[in-house]
């Protein structure tokens, strides 16, 4: 039996594994991306592109365009339920430390088609749809998957790396037998979307607020043709009965007394929130990114984010192994480095986002936290930073 055999398989072509595909096409290595779907995923899903991250796609030639497409956020403000500015911070606190001082709201399927265009420039680089992988097996020199493909045959593709980028159900994963187990947090995510423009109704509302208030605490996230409300749902709140339309008419008027009959409810959706980390991002010759690696608290955007920088990381390190004169001791250097910046980093502050907020005097004393940040320009850039994930992502390779 003849086998084809690619340098680098990619599995998934979420914005992770184009990603990935990307960094190696573009540094020579050939590549083939799988997927089991018929075309590229159009969910609503993640919306939030950071600082760190639009360095990282303009060195892909992707972050223009991802611009163009979103709405820039140049800074984050605390309100109450009167809708009173409590604190804010800017981005222009960033200059000099990023090429993009602000945050993106898009869309994640805003990105997947430039990337997927992107690649498409490459001859060395393959995009597979209706392929999905149902086994995978190590072997001395390569990773043997079988797929089965668009003609309804199963096929042996053998590959010298693999990079599993198929998601929170990684099929990658399980056929290696590695745990996927995560923990649910005891709140899940209800999302409140609407196309009335807030900015209008709200005075000086900036399309990221977090309205901190012990009576209701709730995100507002403004997107290019639309503006989210994310809420936190106690788990004893069943999901069906969240989403029901006067349940959400009751919490809109609950967060929004002054303009709740003004706002058109054009959608409500909830979302769970777990945590999970893979022990070690790399399993021989695969090596895992994105949520077939990690899943965090969504509060603060960061595991996309985090995903597209593991992706990064891979990319990179691949291309230098396929080159010469790197060793495989780079990819146990990334695995371990990708993984603390996500148990140390992501997670704690990600979940710090939303610690306390139905706790009164917790709630009281991290607004004192935040105004004290707020009117200390040094400590306003190292929030920044951290919130960004600049001091956790690759480094951009480009001079700007």
């Amino acid at each position: 039996m003849s086998v084809r055999r690619r340098p680098v398989v990619v599995v998934g072509a979420g914005p992770v594994g184009l990603t990935a595909a990307l960094v190696l096409a573009r540094g020579g290595v050939p590549v083939t991306v799988l997927e089991s779907s018929r075309d590229l995923s159009t969910a609503s899903r993640a919306s939030t592109f950071h600082p760190s991250t639009l360095d990282l796609l303009d060195e892909l030639g992707v972050a223009a365009p991802l611009r163009a497409a979103g709405r820039k956020v140049h800074e984050i403000q605390w309100r109450d339920l009167e809708q009173r500015v409590l604190h804010r911070i800017g981005y222009d606190a960033l200059n000099g430390r990023t090429a993009h001082p602000y945050r993106v709201h898009a869309e994640q399927s805003r990105l997947t088609p430039l990337l997927l265009a992107a690649l498409e420039e490459h001859p060395h680089a393959e995009v597979c749809f209706t392929s999905t992988v149902f086994d995978v097996r190590p072997r001395t020199d390569a990773v043997r998957l079988w797929l089965d493909g668009p003609t309804g045959l199963r096929t042996p593709l053998d590959a010298e790396y693999v990079v599993a980028a198929d998601g929170s159900r990684s099929t990658v994963r399980a056929a290696l037998q590695l745990p996927s187990r995560a923990t649910e947090y005891p709140s899940y995510a209800l999302r409140v979307v609407t196309h009335t423009a807030l900015d209008g109704l709200l005075p000086d509302l900036a399309p990221l607020a977090y309205v901190r208030d012990s009576r209701q605490s709730f995100s507002v996230l403004g997107m290019p043709d639309h503006w989210r409300l994310i809420f936190r749902m106690p788990a004893d709140v069943p999901r069906r009965q969240a989403v029901e339309r006067a349940q959400v008419g009751a919490l809109l008027r609950r967060a929004l007394p002054s303009c709740a009959d003004d706002v058109q409810i054009a959608d409500a959706h909830t979302y769970r929130l777990a945590s999970f980390v893979l022990p070690d991002y790399r399993a021989g010759r695969v090596l895992f990114a994105g949520d077939a690696a990690h899943l965090t608290s969504t509060a603060g955007g960061m595991n996309m984010n985090c995903g597209l920088h593991d992706a990064v990381a891979w990319g990179r390190a691949l291309t230098k192994l396929h080159h010469g004169p790197a060793d495989e001791r780079v990819l146990a250097s990334v695995a371990a480095e990708r993984r603390r910046a996500v148990t140390e980093k992501v997670i704690p502050r990600s979940e710090a986002r939303t610690a306390g907020l139905d706790d009164p005097a917790r709630l009281r004393g991290a607004l004192e936290t935040i105004g004290r940040i707020a009117a200390d320009p040094q400590r306003t850039t190292d929030y920044l930073l951290k919130a960004s994930l600049l001091d956790c992502a690759p480094r951009p390779q480009l001079t700007h």
